[in-house]
């Protein structure tokens, strides 16, 4: 295991290959840690190459999505156990039922799960919102017509305590660079509204993650956009029906990362914590904090990833209840394959742990994934690698 302590900064994406390996691996690590493939998908029916992580419930059963397989080959909404027995809830069909989630899923208090497709949907194939039961039943709340009303979401959803829903996509919206959206049920329909729309200039574009809610506000990333084109933090603050937007934060491709991808977690305290998947001293990307100061936000990078461009956390990071953030990286490492890691704080700075280098054979290859916390195990995917080369489940048990 490697640790070394940094107070500063980090450039990551892009970069995909192929690599085939056999059945599961075992793999421990220092100090009890253990790396475990518990499912290698096929690419058939159980689904191929996932795109995010997972959300448990109270048994600690995970759900999750992949962007292909599935009986048609458009995805599956599936269910695996903490021992690694993989179900599926639901095989896309194509067409009106949508096609290739790529965000992960939310789940409200009677089990339904909720999530995204980038396309499908009907003659626009715009992508759509769609809610599984835990029987299995999907239902499609929300279809998108492209245009002013926004066009291949790429994110997961945020509900709130009404169940009312939010989300973003990458396109459509007035100007093309995409929107936040909500969904409000009313008896059995669902209707948009679009709370913000993207515009050009010095305004952010393409957000690739979703939103957080905190209090009457939202928070979220774009991946393009700002005042110097490199992507943006942004607030979306409600007055009434109205919501402003603030930027948070433009991004400079410099010690402070580019086109951030992934989205914001927050923690007890109310900061928020992100990723850039580029830029950054170390020029793999970084992973900052946002401090809320005197009623604006201070800007920190905690790390800077070590990379050859293309790095970085295409996701979310991670937090647990000690303050300690985990992640994933996409292609950097011994193996260009990518990496899981720990950033543990401590006196003003944080400290860098490898959890895991992935060999990019049967234990995985390009995880774009965030990593889910879970009764003191890390548990995450990948998108390719694994015994058919469609991906893998993998879980690490923390000392």
């Amino acid at each position: 295991m490697e640790s070394r302590s940094i107070s500063t900064t980090g450039k990551f994406m892009l970069a995909l290959a192929f690599v085939l390996g056999l059945a599961a691996v075992v793999i421990p690590r220092a100090q009890a840690q253990t790396f475990k493939v518990i499912h290698s998908f096929t690419g058939g029916s159980d689904g191929g190459n996932p795109l995010d992580g997972f959300i448990a419930d109270s048994a600690g059963n995970l759900y999750g999505t992949t962007n292909a397989g599935g009986a048609s080959g458009y995805g599956v909404v599936f269910k695996i156990t903490k021992s690694g027995v993989q179900s599926v809830l639901y095989s896309f069909v194509g067409g009106t039922d949508g096609e290739f989630p790529e965000g992960g899923l939310i789940r409200d208090k009677v089990g339904n799960l909720y999530g995204t497709t980038t396309a499908g949907g009907g003659v626009e194939n715009s992508g759509i919102v769609f809610m599984v039961s835990a029987a299995g039943v999907e239902q499609v709340l929300y279809t998108f017509p492209g245009g002013t009303n926004g066009a291949t979401p790429q994110a997961g959803l945020a509900i709130d305590a009404e169940g009312n829903l939010y989300g973003t996509t990458t396109a459509g919206g007035a100007n093309g660079n995409g929107i936040v959206f909500k969904l409000t049920k009313k008896g059995t329909q669902w209707t948009e509204t679009v709370l913000y729309t993207f515009g050009t200039g010095t305004d952010g574009a393409i957000p690739v993650a979703g939103v957080i809610l905190r209090g009457t506000s939202l928070y979220g990333t774009t991946s393009a956009g700002g005042a110097y084109g490199y992507g943006t933090i942004f607030q979306l603050t409600r007055s009434g029906a109205a919501w402003t937007e603030t930027i948070v934060h433009n991004f400079e491709d410099g010690d402070d990362g580019a086109v951030p991808y992934g989205g914001l977690i927050a923690d007890k305290l109310g900061n928020l914590y992100g990723a850039a998947t580029e830029g950054g001293s170390g020029g793999g990307g970084t992973i900052y904090e946002l401090s809320p100061a005197s009623g604006s936000w201070t800007f920190n990078v905690i790390y800077s990833n070590p990379g050859w461009g293309i790095s970085g956390s295409f996701r979310n990071v991670a937090l647990d209840a000690s303050g300690n953030l985990y992640g994933t990286t996409h292609c950097d490492g011994a193996n260009d394959a990518g990496t899981i890691y720990k950033l543990t704080p401590a006196s003003g700075s944080w400290t860098y742990t490898s959890l895991y280098v992935f060999e990019g054979g049967s234990d995985g290859l390009y995880s774009f994934s965030n990593p889910l916390l879970e009764a003191g195990h890390l548990f995450g995917t990948t998108k390719q690698g694994g015994g058919d080369g469609d991906g893998v489940v993998w879980e690490i048990t923390l000392n």
